[in-house]
């Protein structure tokens, strides 16, 4: 099946659940939806950031400092953490910890999105439609780094939000 046709779990403003509708109409009708977003950082807390390929439908060619993505039709939070691990970077079998759950909105795109993160050194089988590239950086670099190069602005968001919880212990 292709990304565009994927059918995707709709929710309201208050992240409630209200319908499915294809990947295409709902970034079409900016419909408010859910996502998960998985840290991926190495034993030496360095954090994986991928480059994203120029054909996706939202931020094409950005950085990104999370895998993860849109939560299917009848699918879990949960559960799309560990589908998009395994889609886009190879991961499986690998615990995950979940941290919070927030609300992202820019311009048309209504997301909620719950973060997780996970460590892990092996190797990776980077998901050639999504991501064109991909390194360990720390966090603070990769915070210096989004000044000067585009990042997507909820995975900016996420990481200063994730770096707070984990400085006030």
């Amino acid at each position: 099946m292709l990304a565009q046709d994927e059918i995707i779990l709709i929710v309201d403003k208050d992240n409630n659940e209200t319908g499915s509708a294809p990947r295409h109409e709902m970034r079409a009708r900016g419909l408010p939806h859910r996502a998960a977003y998985i840290l991926v950082f190495n034993s030496k807390d360095e954090l994986f950031v991928q480059k994203r390929t120029m054909n996706k439908d939202i931020y094409p060619n950005y950085y990104d400092i999370a895998a993860g993505g849109v939560v299917l039709a009848g699918e879990s939070y949960d559960e799309s953490a560990v589908r998009e691990l395994e889609e886009e970077l190879g991961i499986r079998d690998t615990p995950l910890i979940p941290h919070f759950t927030f609300c992202h909105e820019d311009g048309s795109n209504l997301v909620w999105g719950r973060v997780y993160s996970c460590t892990y050194d092996g190797g990776m089988i980077l998901q050639e439609e999504e991501i064109e590239s991909g390194f360990f950086m720390t966090p603070e670099k990769v915070l210096a780094l989004s000044e000067k190069e585009p990042f997507t602005p909820d995975g900016i968001y996420v990481l200063k939000r994730y770096l707070r919880r984990k400085v006030k212990g």
